[in-house]
């Protein structure tokens, strides 16, 4: 071979060489960072209607004639039964027929009834809900157990907050001790079926007078049940008790005695029972938000032990949730109560964790969720959404217009102040926006979106980036400002701004399109999709991926300032699998494994594929082995060397 012949080879190797190897920091072309779709989504209180944060002061108890849907915030809230409901008359509670009094017309005992013996005092207006809703009390009651029976019973006879408490698991003991409560009831007496038991217990506990411990707690807890009454509104709406309306539904034996014998006085819509259970379980999910869903799910099991026992049905149930949720919002936002909400917080997070020897927030989140379903009835996620979801809207169909658009209360976001600390007062109501029911749904239907609400769902995060979504979580603040996960499938075509030092899990099939940056702090990657249909962007921070293989429908662009970590799950699998271009400018890609996985010298560690990888990391590492990492036009893989 000629000189000139050598260096043609040797010219053509290099010009292969450099076709086959990724171009590298020097000469990368980046692509830039995603722009979402150049705002943030709002979520505006509705306009033109009386805001029950405001109004809340109006439901007192009082003569019928005077709770109207124009006087009472309480009535109006529940306005959505008015669809399938007419009430006939206004209603004095009287035991005899009432003269006209201070404006209100004569009104006769019977009004109550209708038509003496009948059970209801009023118009059906779709009666193929009411013979749907009749039917639930009926297959509910029948599918009685000796288990059901007891739970129905408890709930029905001791104080409810002693019945929401076992919402919280293994924190139970620790709470009640704190609070200082005391309860009678605690099992069913074997003459109950003949004598009316009262719980002589001190229901919510002792407050801070007299309680050091969780006597604010307790305060707070009381403070949200304040112009709490069910009474003007079982006034305005008269509807009939489940058993008055069919002697097919079974009233619990043991609960016979706690029937009223005056139909006149005993109102069944709304649950007075579901309502005091939901103001007490949402105030305690706001004190202790490492419980938040399960103390959701203890409020809707209460309001289906209230349908178990025979004493109310869904219609009635439906309503205590309505206004239940809008009186705790009404108490969290007076001014009064918000030095006391950030008190008892507080207060209820410390002794929780001194009473469970817990270093700190994650070791109580922990601790928290440590108990199996056969001890720590709600600690299985997926039965506790399941169960809440079906009990949203009991299975009616949509009455009215399905494509309302989503309508959050004034002063809803509250509810989510500390389960979401880290986000700002718009971002939560519009994880509130982006995650409640459609619209059009009979009873839940209120003028402001109460009825709406999932606060289940949205303790799970964003439902939609439908703008985009700028995350600031400060580690040092601690909570679920240090770490969170999302949970929810995220559609939408807005982006996602990482910042701040904190940890976000990502656990949903999410489906964005704007594209996702990382500034700082971690973003961890606990499904295939969780990072969405755009471009990834890490400038800084880490991504971490925690699942088989991450499907990135863009661009991944690492700069020389980010990390990624790797959490292996097996030697085959493609980790992280990019349909368009993979751009490295650097920055160090870690691997992890779990202490019962093992590698021998050979294995290889199928990384990366992609349409096109350009650059290169500055080291891959797997602790305890030497590798020997292979880049490729499409490929990143790692062999162990030892």
């Amino acid at each position: 071979m000629t000189r000139f012949q050598s260096i043609a080879a040797a010219s053509a190797a290099l010009l292969l060489a450099t076709a086959l190897t990724p171009a590298f920091a020097d000469n990368l072309s980046l692509p830039a960072p995603p722009t979402g779709v150049g705002h943030a989504e709002t979520a505006p209180p509705p306009a033109n209607v009386l805001a029950y944060v405001d109004t809340g002061a109006t439901n007192q108890r009082g003569d019928a004639c005077h709770a109207t849907l124009e006087t009472n915030a309480g009535v109006r809230v529940l306005s959505g039964f008015l669809a399938v409901w007419t009430p006939r008359t206004p209603f004095v509670d009287a035991d005899q027929d009432a003269p006209a009094k201070d404006g209100c017309p004569a009104i006769k005992k019977t009004d109550w009834d209708g038509i003496p013996g009948s059970a209801t005092d009023g118009v059906k207006k779709r009666p193929d809900l009411h013979r749907q809703n009749i039917a639930y009390s009926i297959k509910v009651t029948g599918e009685h157990t000796p288990e059901r029976d007891l739970s129905a019973y408890l709930d029905d006879r001791r104080g409810k907050n002693v019945s929401v408490t076992d919402g919280l698991g293994p924190l139970t003991d620790a709470w009640r001790k704190g609070a200082q409560q005391t309860t009678t009831i605690t099992d069913m007496p074997a003459d109950a079926t003949t004598v009316k038991y009262e719980d002589k217990g001190n229901n919510r506990g002792v407050g801070a007078k007299d309680n050091p411990d969780l006597g604010k707690a307790v305060d707070l807890i009381e403070a949200g049940s304040a112009d709490g009454s069910t009474e003007p509104a079982k006034r305005y709406y008269k509807f009939a008790r489940p058993y008055r309306q069919s002697d097919k539904v079974r009233v619990v034996p043991q609960l016979v005695p706690a029937e009223s014998s005056k139909p006149i006085s005993d109102g069944g819509f709304p649950s007075g029972h579901t309502a005091e259970a939901w103001r007490d379980a949402l105030v305690m999910a706001y004190l202790v938000p490492q419980r938040y869903q399960e103390m959701v799910t203890r409020a809707a099991v209460l309001g289906e032990n209230r349908i178990r026992a025979g004493m109310h049905q869904t219609f009635d149930v439906l309503g205590g949730r309505v206004l239940a949720t809008a009186i705790v919002a009404y108490n969290l936002n007076l001014p009064k109560n918000v030095p006391l909400r950030q008190e008892a917080y507080e207060q209820s997070q410390t002794w929780l964790m001194k009473a469970t020897h817990s270093s700190d927030f994650q070791a109580l989140m922990a601790f928290a969720h440590s108990e199996p379903k056969a001890k720590d009835a709600l600690a299985d996620y997926a039965w506790n959404k399941a169960f809440v979801d079906a009990r949203l809207t009991y299975g009616y169909q949509q009455i009215s217009d399905p494509n309302l658009a989503p309508t959050v209360p004034k002063g809803a976001e509250v509810l989510l102040e500390t389960r979401q600390p880290y986000l700002n007062a718009e971002q939560r109501r519009v994880v509130l926006k982006t995650t409640e029911i459609a619209s059009g749904y009979p009873i839940i239907s209120d003028p402001e979106g109460w009825g709406r609400l999932d606060l289940f769902r949205a303790a799970d995060g964003y439902g939609a980036f439908n703008g985009d979504v700028t995350l600031v979580m400060d580690a040092s603040k601690g909570g679920f400002n240090a770490a969170d996960t999302w949970k929810n499938a995220i559609s939408g075509k807005g982006m996602l701004l990482k910042q701040g030092t904190g940890s976000l899990t990502l656990a949903g099939k999410n489906s964005w399109t704007g594209g996702t940056t990382i500034e700082d702090g971690t973003l961890v990657a606990a499904s295939d999709t969780a990072f969405g249909n755009g471009d990834i962007y890490l400038s800084g921070g880490k991504a971490v991926i925690d699942t088989r293989g991450l499907q990135v429908r863009g661009n991944i662009t690492v700069r020389k300032q980010a990390n990624v970590e790797i959490k292996l799950q097996d030697k085959n699998n493609v980790r992280l699998q990019v349909n368009k271009t993979m751009s490295i400018e650097g920055g160090n890609l870690v691997l992890t494994a779990a202490p019962s996985q093992t590698f021998k010298a050979g294995d290889t560690l199928k990384l990366v594929n992609a349409s096109t990888v350009q650059g290169k990391f500055d080291s891959i590492s797997l602790a305890g082995h030497t590798l020997k990492v292979t880049y490729s036009k499409n490929d990143i893989s790692a062999r162990i060397v030892k």
